[in-house]
């Protein structure tokens, strides 16, 4: 397993391909804003990429709009599922499977929202005919579509795949989400939907306290996850691709928490070997 870092394509990208050189992070997953996905900057990403010896695994499809990361607001401003933004961000990710194609990245993973587990519901079944034809046009641009988990359970991950029946379509596994968004223990999740995994977080936090708030993210190895299991776990069930340290916060301390989690990953994955 490679070990990468999640970051967003702005005005300190360099200075971050930079830092990323000198600490050994030869990966990356990138954020990059709908309204620059472009040619120039695909070229301009291709070329300032090459040139740090980055390779981009992944890219995280972005939308607009309002954005609630909470159980409050998050139902209805999150992803595709709401209808009054679906139309908007099915564009928007559809931009983001042409611009992973000038870019020669294979797959693009993203939050699609609170799916709702009732497979009658018919928000559910609105949402599976926007994805089926969603997915079905990232398969034209040959791109995978990995749904990050977090807002719903694995179950619901496993519905959603069995009834859209596609093979770019899969998952990026972020276990601190399921326990952030209290969905599941991120280690039994595994054996449920371990087999469509094309992208992985190392990302640790907790369970919710109160039922209105998501749980708090903490640095890896410092939450419930139990990174050990899970990354012992994982390569049981034959994952083999990158693992791409996230880490929620900004400045200096992100960064050293980001070099505290390569440290630790590198030291899980070569007991693995």
């Amino acid at each position: 397993m490679e070990i990468g870092v999640l970051l967003g394509f702005n005005e300190s990208i360099e200075s971050y391909l930079k830092w990323c050189k000198e600490n050994g992070l030869s990966t990356c997953q990138l954020g990059v804003h709908p309204e620059k996905l472009t040619r120039e900057t695909a070229d301009e990403i291709t070329k300032l990429f090459s040139s740090y010896g980055i390779r981009i695994t992944a890219l995280v499809g972005g939308w607009t709009g309002p954005m609630e990361w909470n159980f409050t607001g998050g139902p209805d401003t999150l992803g595709i599922v709401p209808p009054a933004y679906r139309a908007k961000r099915i564009d928007e990710l559809k931009s983001c499977a042409r611009f992973a194609q000038m870019l020669g990245v294979k797959d693009v993973c993203t939050h699609l929202g609170f799916i709702p587990e009732n497979p009658g519901d018919r928000l559910y079944t609105e949402f599976i005919t926007a994805l089926r034809y969603l997915v079905s046009y990232y398969k034209e641009h040959n791109v995978n579509l990995n749904m990050e988990t977090g807002q719903e359970t694995p179950v619901t991950l496993l519905r959603v795949i069995n009834e859209i029946k596609a093979d770019n379509l899969g998952i990026n596994f972020d276990p601190a989400n399921l326990l952030m968004y209290g969905k599941a223990n991120p280690v039994d999740a595994l054996s449920i939907i371990g087999k469509y995994i094309n992208g992985v977080h190392a990302k640790d936090g907790e369970y919710p306290t109160d039922g209105m708030a998501l749980g708090v993210e903490k640095p890896l190895g410092e939450g419930s996850v139990n990174i050990e299991l899970f990354l012992k776990t994982l390569h049981k069930v034959g994952y083999k691709g990158v693992v791409t340290i996230e880490r929620e916060i900004s400045g200096e301390q992100q960064k050293l928490d980001v070099v505290a989690a390569s440290k630790l990953l590198r030291k899980i994955i070569g007991e693995l070997k």
